[in-house]
């Protein structure tokens, strides 16, 4: 293979991922001008991805998520990539970053998050060789929607035979808290409350579940729970839909 088909020692491997032709042209037309980087090309999908992986052993991924395109089918392709080869740091390219994309992306292994509307290619060979180095590229925006999730209360919706709630939005948060382990006294201090509170919440789900233990709850929520995850604030509970 001659050194101008591969990655030499002293260049960087990136594969760009990418279904729209033209955009893939220009990418890499552009990033070809810097000579850290070699750049090969394949469609965005997992066969084609895998198989140049197979062939060309990139050192970082750059996926390119336009405007047409599905992002549930780019996140499930990142997803495989990612579980097929964990070692390879992915950055995913997109025209938007809203919440629940960025969630996604992280969650199916992204390491970097990059918007093509910055129209920045300094910007974005920074963006390759930082996380190439092991490190994360995310704007301030995008850290603090991983740092809402990772604060998230949980929440458990406990349902009768018929599937109807049987529990308040709050009182299904203590039942997940007393399912994860925590004390009256950890609870409390989750959910900014008072001990007594917690205790009259407790007694009223006892109340509604005809059990009297909280051995008796965490076997209850078990077997009749179903998990989803609920934004907190203080002194309100807004319920996100199961992921």
């Amino acid at each position: 293979m001659s050194p101008s088909s591969a990655a030499t020692p002293t260049t960087i491997g990136v594969l760009i991922a990418d279904s729209n032709r033209m955009q893939s042209q220009l990418l890499t037309s552009a990033l070809r001008r810097h000579s850290e980087f070699h750049i090969t090309t394949c469609p965005m999908d997992t066969a084609s991805i895998l198989q140049a992986v197979s062939m060309k052993h990139p050192r970082i991924a750059l996926l390119s998520l336009n405007a047409h395109a599905n992002i549930s089918e780019t996140v499930t392709t990142l997803r495989r990539f990612h579980l097929s080869h964990p070692e390879i740091p992915k950055v995913l390219l997109v025209d938007t970053c809203d919440r629940d994309l960025v969630v996604s992306a992280f969650r199916s292994g992204a390491r970097g998050i990059f918007p093509i509307t910055d129209g920045n290619l300094r910007l974005l060979c920074k963006c390759l060789l930082r996380v190439a180095a092991g490190q994360i590229w995310a704007s301030t925006e995008q850290l603090n929607y991983i740092m809402d999730l990772i604060s998230e209360i949980p929440s458990l919706r406990v349902l009768n035979t018929q599937g109807t709630n049987l529990l308040t939005p709050r009182e299904e948060q203590v039942v997940a808290l007393v399912a994860e382990g925590l004390g009256n006294r950890e609870i409390a201090r989750e959910l900014n409350l008072s001990e007594h509170t917690i205790k009259k919440y407790l007694y009223r789900i006892f109340e509604k579940l005809g059990i009297s233990t909280r051995v008796e709850l965490v076997l209850y929520a078990v077997n009749n729970g179903d998990p989803r995850q609920a934004e907190w604030l203080a002194g309100t509970t807004r319920i996100l839909p199961s992921a």
